[in-house]
C-alpha cells in the first residue's frame, strides 16, 4: 500500500465505508472524457454530464465515474489518474448525503442563523455543511451557496465535526424557484375562440391535464439531449396554451420539476421557458 499515491489511499479508505469516490486534477476539476467517450459516442454521456454509472475503463464523466469498487479504483487507467490527482472527490447523492457548499464568510454567517446545525467541514474559503438525505443539486441558490447532492461531486476535505442531521425542508426549499408568470398575449396576437359560456376551451380537465401530463412524460422519458428536449417541450406547451391564459403557475411548476429531476438547474429551466416565450412572441 505504501507505493500507492496518497489520494488513492484516501479514496480506498472512503470507498470501504461506502462512499463513491473519484480523482480531481489540478484546478479541482474532474478528468476529461477519454477518446472513447468524446463527442457523445458513448451514448448520451458527453461533456462529463452523464446520467451514470460510467462503464468506461477510464476516469470519465465526473460524478458518474465515482465508484466504491477497489478493482476499478486500482486499475491501471485509474491508478495513472490518481498519480496526477491533487485531491479526492466523492458523489454525495450516491452516499445518501447533501452538501451545502458555503463559499465565503458571509454565506457561513447566513447558514449559522438560517440552517439547522449539522456536521461541518472547513474549506479554503468557507465551509461544507453536510446533511443526511439527498436532493437535486443546484448552484447559486443564494449568494455564495451551492447545493451538491445527486449528479454532482464535492471535494473530500476530511470527516468534519458535529453530528450529522437529517436534510431539513429549509435546505430543500432553497432549490425551489418561483416559476415565471405567463405574460398576457399582445393585443396583435389572435387568441383561440372562446366557448359559449365565456370560458377558455383549454380549461377543460381532459384537454389541459392531458397536455401537461404528456409534456411531463416527454421530459421524464428523455435519455439524451435533455436541454433540447426541455426547450422543445416548453415550446410545444406554450404554442398551445401560452396565448389564452389557461396555464397557471402550478402547471409551470410541474414542468420545471420534471426538468429538474432530469438534472436541469432552475436557471436552465427559466432560460428555456423565456427563450420559448420569446420565440413565440409571447
Amino acid at each position: 500500500m505504501s507505493t500507492l499515491p496518497e489520494p488513492l489511499r484516501t479514496a480506498l479508505e472512503l470507498s470501504a465505508s461506502g462512499v463513491p469516490v473519484l480523482p480531481l486534477r489540478a484546478g479541482k476539476a474532474p478528468f476529461g472524457n477519454c477518446h472513447r467517450c468524446a463527442n457523445n459516442v458513448c451514448g448520451g454521456r458527453p461533456n462529463m454530464k452523464s446520467a451514470g454509472p460510467c462503464r468506461c475503463p477510464g476516469v470519465c464523466h465526473a460524478w458518474a465515474a465515482a465508484t466504491t469498487d477497489p478493482a476499478v479504483l486500482t486499475s491501471p487507467a485509474w491508478t495513472a489518474a490518481w498519480r496526477r490527482a491533487v485531491c479526492v472527490a466523492y458523489h454525495p447523492g450516491a452516499a445518501g448525503l447533501t452538501v451545502v457548499d458555503l463559499d465565503d464568510a458571509a454565506a457561513v454567517d447566513w447558514a449559522c442563523t438560517a440552517l439547522p446545525a449539522t456536521r461541518t467541514v472547513p474549506t479554503t474559503r468557507g465551509e461544507h455543511w453536510i446533511y443526511r438525505g439527498t436532493m437535486t443539486s443546484h448552484n447559486g441558490v443564494r449568494p455564495g451557496v451551492d447545493i451538491k447532492s445527486t449528479m454532482s461531486y464535492a471535494r473530500w476535505l476530511g470527516p468534519g465535526t458535529g453530528t450529522m442531521t437529517a436534510l431539513p425542508d429549509v435546505v430543500r426549499a432553497l432549490a425551489v424557484k418561483e416559476p415565471p408568470a405567463v405574460r398576457p398575449a399582445p393585443r396583435s396576437v389572435s387568441v383561440p375562440a372562446r366557448s359559449g359560456d365565456g370560458q377558455c376551451p383549454h380549461r377543460t380537465p381532459v384537454f389541459l391535464e392531458r397536455g401537461i401530463a404528456m409534456a411531463e412524460q416527454r421530459i421524464t422519458q428523455a435519455r439524451s439531449a435533455i436541454h433540447a428536449t426541455v426547450y422543445g417541450t416548453f415550446l410545444a406547451v406554450l404554442s398551445t396554451h401560452g396565448r389564452c391564459g389557461c396555464l397557471t403557475n402550478t402547471h409551470i411548476a410541474r414542468l420545471f420539476t420534471a426538468a429538474q429531476a432530469k438534472g436541469e438547474t432552475a436557471r436552465h429551466c427559466l432560460d428555456a421557458w423565456n427563450n420559448a416565450s420569446t420565440t413565440l412572441g409571447l
